[in-house]
């Protein structure tokens, strides 16, 4: 593992292969029969268990995550606690699992969530942990046992994560983690014949193969994928406080976010008042050593992001304001702004991944709504104004999973977060995420 900030190694991990994914996925189904068979109010003892564990080591998990990812120390901080509040909140779970009752006649008709059995969960390297317990939560609250597969950059505190389960006293075999390249753990894990269930965060590319190979078993899958977010803001909004909101909405964990709301739109009579305002925040962004408290913006994952990042830059991209970045080692790219910029321009269609923002103008409401819905994304976003009616008509209309009005927080434990298009399949957190790990039983008993 390579720290972004220092382009030093920071921990060697073996790396698994198929056979190591198979263990795996073997002593989660060893385990399944005895977990599912837990009462539920152990289960969700279990879980509060684990949730004190995590939150007793917090400060060295989020020293290793912001160390292993490059992201600032008190956004690792603020990612372990929503862990702890995660594991918690699924804690409540298993105890309201609860079916129906339907009239029919001749009988009494009953419905139960049923867990899958096991299932794999594969995370991305730009917020691991937290998004690990996305998925650990729910699944383990709904019965099932698990195999995480971390990205291969940044599995350091998975692995901790699995140590921190056992000695939490969770049973042996519920939770492993396997760490290995996604093309061959990854795809074996998807393609086991003993994985019920396929839950994956990462890009859109990857989430269509997945969904490929699960195709052949018809295997269930939740996937959270890409995005290319819009944050419309229109003349009557607070255009200071949007401008000074916008470049954590974009630069936040160095623009590697799915939720990421790149495409800022604003309308034509307000750009010039909102780039001054937005300049000054950019400007301000703090960008440096991930362990220092005053930092924003750490580096980027790796050179080659950064090299990706770059590319955008070429062709006659039009920069209009450009944040600073550390000197030296290190993957470091400055916060940038492009304007204006067509919807139709590659940094406006692609996801980058990386922090960069394209300012987008537009005439009126409809042309916003037109002009946020025209990308294969619908993951995120943000509507700015001072008239409600406006905001909730703009928020009906746009394709779009997750959206916030004058704000730019995408995510809580306790509300679902998903996308639409090719943003991916099912939702996570909140009780929606409960049904993408169980089945829908049901039962009739005859009184005849």
């Amino acid at each position: 593992m390579i720290e972004p900030a220092t382009e030093k190694v920071l921990a060697e991990v073996p790396e698994a292969g198929v056979d190591d994914a198979d263990r795996a996925v073997a002593r989660a189904k060893a385990a399944y029969p005895a977990w599912r068979a837990m009462a539920p109010r152990e289960r969700g003892n279990a879980l509060r268990r684990l949730a004190a564990a995590v939150e007793r080591e917090a400060g060295k998990l989020a020293t290793l995550e912001a160390r292993n990812v490059g992201k600032p120390i008190s956004d690792a901080r603020g990612e372990v606690a929503m862990v702890v509040d995660v594991f918690n909140y699924f804690a409540g779970a298993p105890e309201r699992l609860f079916g129906k009752t339907i009239p029919v006649a001749g009988g009494i008709d009953m419905t139960f969530r049923e867990p899958l059995g096991v299932v794999a969960l594969i995370v991305p390297w730009n917020f691991p942990l937290a998004i690990a317990s996305w998925k650990v939560g729910p699944a383990l609250a709904a019965g099932n046992t698990i195999v995480l597969k971390p990205a291969t950059l940044t599995p350091l505190t998975a692995i901790e994560l699995e140590r921190i389960a056992l000695e939490a006293g969770l049973p042996e075999g519920v939770l492993n983690v396997v760490v290995g390249a996604g093309r061959t753990v990854g795809e074996r894990l998807v393609q086991h014949p003993d994985v019920a269930k396929v839950a994956f965060t990462g890009s859109t590319e990857v989430g269509k193969r997945i969904g490929q190979l699960a195709a052949a078993s018809i295997k269930r899958i939740t996937l959270e994928l890409g995005g290319k977010s819009a944050n419309i803001v229109f003349a009557d909004a607070d255009l200071e406080n949007a401008a000074a909101s916008a470049p954590l909405a974009v630069f936040g964990n160095a623009g590697q976010d799915c939720c990421a709301r790149s495409r800022i739109l604003v309308e034509r009579s307000a750009v010039d008042r909102f780039m001054r305002a937005l300049e000054a925040s950019v400007k301000a962004l703090k960008v440096g050593d991930p362990l220092d408290e005053r930092t924003e913006m750490g580096p980027l994952i790796s050179a080659d992001q950064r090299e990706k990042v770059a590319s955008y830059l070429e062709d006659g991209a039009r920069v209009a304001i450009r944040g600073s970045a550390p000197e030296g080692p290190g993957y470091w790219f400055p916060p940038t702004v492009l304007s204006p910029v067509a919807n139709t321009d590659r940094a406006a269609r692609e996801e980058i991944f990386g922090p960069i923002a394209a300012v987008i103008p537009f005439e009126d409401e409809a042309d916003a709504i037109r002009i946020a819905n025209d990308t294969v994304y619908g993951l995120s976003g943000s509507i700015w104004t001072g008239n409600a009616g406006r905001a909730m008509r703009v928020a009906r209309a746009l394709d779009t999973g997750t959206i916030s009005i004058n704000s730019n927080n995408s995510v809580r434990v306790t509300t679902p977060f998903g996308g639409f298009k090719q943003s991916g399949i099912g939702r996570e957190l909140g009780p929606h995420a409960l049904e993408h790990y169980t089945e829908l039983k049901n039962v009739f008993l005859s009184t005849s």
